[in-house]
């Protein structure tokens, strides 16, 4: 069993949710449905789908799952929306912010030499967006979709196609995940995993304990690098 505290090659990020901010996504896909709990509803269902599409050796782009789980929603509740107008609705993903924590960990990480990577579910054009836009970019080295093995996580083949991408071994690899199913995925897969307990958000009790469950990225760096006693600790 891996130590805890020792830092892995790779460092493999998701993004929506661990990195960035989805409030504003939520609060766009409750003013179409009308409902303020229905945008989680829409977020589980989307993976619901993205999982189907996989399974049935199918895809399609993450932003189009997403604005056809939004039609069916809406239609639910008797509102139509025509799909370039759920598309436009779900464009706010380009523009989350990030988690106050986000950038003095990422400094921080970087700083000691670690390999960072993202892998997130949403298209390559989408993610260079996100990063460009929350001023990330130039911590990655990679910046890693599924748009490529076009299968989606959690599938195990997704995880062992990031840490070839990266050139190295799955076991050499750590995600850092604020969702239960993505943290789940990357240990069958025979990666090493953080969970990092994003509000609302728990570990999937029937998986394997990740070697890391912290509340935010500034708790995970300081984890796998301490700040030496006596000094001061940076926070978000």
């Amino acid at each position: 069993m891996h130590d805890p505290l020792t830092p892995p090659r790779v460092l493999l990020f998701d993004v929506n949710e661990t990195l960035l901010d989805i409030e504003p996504l939520h609060k766009a896909v409750a003013e179409v449905l009308l409902d303020d709990d229905a945008a989680k509803l829409w977020f589980t269902t989307m993976l619901q789908y993205s999982l189907v599409m996989t399974v049935s050796d199918q895809y399609a782009s993450f932003g189009d799952i997403g604005a056809a789980v939004l039609q069916m929603l809406a239609r639910n509740r008797d509102v139509v929306v025509k799909a370039e107008d759920a598309k436009q609705v779900l464009s706010v993903i380009r523009t989350l912010p990030p988690h106050p924590d986000v950038r003095p960990a990422l400094e921080r990480l970087k700083m000691r030499g670690i390999r960072l990577a993202t892998l997130t579910n949403s298209s390559q054009e989408v993610v260079e967006a996100q990063m460009r836009h929350a001023g990330l970019d130039g911590f990655f080295e990679r910046m890693l979709s599924v748009e490529q093995p076009r299968r989606f996580k959690p599938h195990r083949a997704v995880y062992e196609w990031a840490a070839g991408e990266m050139g190295v071994a799955p076991g050499e690899c750590m995600l850092v995940a604020a969702h239960g199913w993505d943290v789940a995925g990357a240990k069958w897969a025979g990666l090493r995993a953080a969970f990092i307990a994003r509000e609302g958000q728990q570990m999937f009790p029937l998986a394997e304990t990740p070697e890391v469950d912290t509340a935010d990225l500034l708790g995970f760096a300081e984890k796998l690098f301490p700040a030496p006693e006596g000094s001061v600790k940076v926070e978000a």
